[in-house]
C-alpha cells in the first residue's frame, strides 16, 4: 500500500486530530462499501439489462419467479435448464459485485474517502469524455452521409448494395456507429481533456449555417435540424456530471449560503442520498426495467425519425438519459465520499471547523 493511501492526522490542528481519531473507523469503511457498491451494482445492472433484452437471458424477476422466492407467483412455464443457470450468474453476478467492493474495502482499510472519491469522479469524467466524443464523431459522420443520400450521391460512391444497406438503422448502427463509438472510446482514455465549450460553439455553428442555406441557398433538409438537437441534447445532459464535480450548478436558497461548512456538508449529504442517488436509479430503473421501457425499447429496435433522410441517432439521443443517470450515480457517489470526508475532517481537503 502506497504512502499516500494512509490517512495522516498528523498535520492537523489538535482539536481536529483528536476528533478525527475519535470517529469510528466504521464509518469510514461503511461509506467507501456503499458509495462503491452503488457504482458497481449499476455496472452489474446494465450489463444484466443487456444480457435479459439483447442475449433473452431470464432476468432476476423471472429467475426469483421460478424459483418461488420472495413470495412471487411461479410462472406459468418453468425456466429450462439452462435459462435457470443463466439466472444463477444473474443472481450471483449482484451478490459478487458487493462482495468484491467489501474485499476491497477490507483490504485497503487505511484508504481514505477522497482517495476513492477522486477514482470515481476520474470513471464519471471519462464517462463524460466518452460521450462528448462519441456525439461529435458519429454527428459529423451521420450528416455527411445523410447528405450524400439525399443527394443520391451514395450509390455512385459505394454501389448500390451497400447505399441501400446505410440506409436501414440497424445497418447503420452496427456498421457505422458502434466501429465510431470504440473508437471514441480509446480517445477518451488518452485524451483527458473535456470539450464543452467547443460543443456549445459546433451547437451555435450548426443552427447557423441552417440560417445560412435556409435563407441565403434555399435549401434545407431534416437532418440538419436534428444535427443541433442532437448536440443540444448531448451538451444539456453530459454537462450536468461535469458541472456538479466543479459545485458549478446554480444554486436557489435562503438557507445554504448561510450555513457553515460543516452544516453544508451534511445538507450536501443528505441531499446526495434522499435526492442525487434515487434520481439516477429512478431513471435507469423505469426506463430499463423491460424490453418496452422508454430507454431500452428506441435502443433495442436502433429508434429513428420518421423523416427517412433525417440523422439516424434517434435511438441514441434516448441512450443519453442513461449516460446521464449512470455519470449522475457515479458523481454523487464520488460526492458523498468527498461530503462525508469533509465531515470527517480527513486531510488534503479542506478542513470543517465550526464557525464561531
Amino acid at each position: 500500500m502506497n504512502s499516500s493511501d494512509i490517512i495522516d492526522t498528523s498535520d492537523l490542528p489538535g482539536e481536529a486530530a483528536k476528533n478525527h481519531a475519535s470517529v469510528p473507523k466504521t464509518v469510514n469503511l461503511l461509506t467507501r462499501i456503499f458509495a462503491l457498491s452503488i457504482v458497481t451494482v449499476m455496472l452489474t445492472f446494465l450489463i444484466n439489462n443487456y444480457l435479459n433484452f439483447w442475449q433473452q437471458w431470464p432476468g432476476l424477476p423471472s429467475f426469483f419467479s421460478n424459483q418461488g422466492w420472495f413470495g412471487l407467483e411461479p410462472l406459468r412455464i418453468p425456466l429450462a435448464d439452462g435459462q435457470i443457470t443463466k439466472g444463477w450468474l444473474q443472481f450471483l453476478s449482484y451478490l459478487g459485485a458487493v462482495v468484491i467492493v467489501v474485499l476491497y474495502v477490507l483490504r485497503t482499510h487505511n484508504r481514505s474517502l477522497r482517495l476513492d472519491a477522486d477514482l470515481l469522479s476520474g470513471f464519471s469524467a471519462y464517462i463524460i469524455r466518452a460521450a462528448f466524443w462519441i456525439v461529435l464523431i458519429i454527428g459529423i459522420t451521420d450528416i455527411i452521409i445523410s447528405f450524400l443520400r439525399v443527394e443520391n450521391f451514395l450509390p455512385a460512391l459505394v454501389g448500390d448494395n451497400l447505399a441501400d444497406a446505410i440506409g436501414r438503422a440497424r445497418f447503420r448502427a452496427i456498421y457505422v456507429h458502434f466501429p465510431l463509438i470504440l473508437v471514441s472510446l480509446i480517445i477518451a482514455f488518452f485524451n483527458k481533456s473535456l470539450g464543452f465549450t467547443w460543443l456549445a460553439f459546433l451547437v451555435v455553428l450548426a443552427e447557423f449555417q441552417i440560417v445560412i442555406s435556409r435563407f441565403v441557398f434555399s435549401y434545407e433538409q431534416p437532418f440538419m435540424g436534428d444535427l443541433v438537437r442532437f448536440w443540444y441534447a448531448a451538451l444539456f445532459l453530459f454537462a450536468s456530471a461535469y458541472t456538479l464535480v466543479h459545485d458549478g450548478h446554480v444554486r436557489v436558497d435562503v438557507l445554504y449560503s448561510r450555513f457553515n461548512k460543516r452544516n453544508k456538508a451534511w445538507t450536501n449529504t443528505v441531499g446526495t442520498l434522499l435526492l442525487g442517488l434515487p434520481l439516477g436509479w429512478v431513471i435507469l430503473g423505469t426506463g430499463m426495467w423491460k424490453k418496452t421501457s422508454s430507454i431500452n425499447s428506441p435502443l433495442y429496435v436502433f429508434e429513428i425519425s420518421q423523416s427517412g433522410y433525417g440523422l439516424y441517432v434517434k435511438y441514441l439521443m434516448v441512450g443519453f438519459l442513461a449516460v446521464y443517470a449512470v455519470s449522475m450515480i457515479v458523481q454523487f457517489s464520488s460526492y458523498l465520499l468527498e461530503k462525508v470526508a469533509d465531515l470527517l475532517q480527513e486531510p488534503d481537503g479542506s478542513q470543517l471547523t465550526e464557525s464561531k
